[in-house]
């Protein structure tokens, strides 16, 4: 009789711990989907920025577009473009600047960053 009500005390102190577990990998996994999206964005707006009628900014803007259809608004921070060299070759690099989200999409500011590269078809 002095174990009576052992049970539910055990189970909510293992439920508490496995709920957190849970949540943790939910959570790993919310960062990894915002980092290959604005991985993909990165890469989307780098190609457009590269094209021979349009500017890096151009790519700038389409990324930033990108990643607020994609992913809630205000992820990414700062979105920048230029013209780069890459091994004698001339590319247009994305990088972005976002939020790292430790709970939900809340998180630290300009913690994660992320870039795409293409190549630059204007021949600057």
């Amino acid at each position: 009789m002095k174990e009576r009500g052992a049970a539910v005390v055990e189970f909510t102190l293992v439920c508490v711990v496995l709920m957190t577990l849970v949540l943790a990998v939910v959570q790993v996994g919310v960062v990894i989907h915002v980092r290959n999206t604005l991985v993909a964005c990165a890469a989307e707006g780098a190609r457009y920025g590269a094209n021979a009628d349009r500017r890096p900014v151009d790519g700038a803007s389409r990324t930033a577009e990108l990643a607020a259809q994609t992913l809630a608004v205000g992820i990414a921070d700062e979105i920048t473009a230029r013209q780069v060299v890459v091994d004698g070759v001339a590319m247009v690099e994305v990088e972005v600047q976002a939020t790292l989200p430790l709970v939900g999409y809340i998180g630290i500011d300009e913690a994660m960053t992320v870039s795409g590269h293409a190549v630059d078809e204007t021949g600057w």
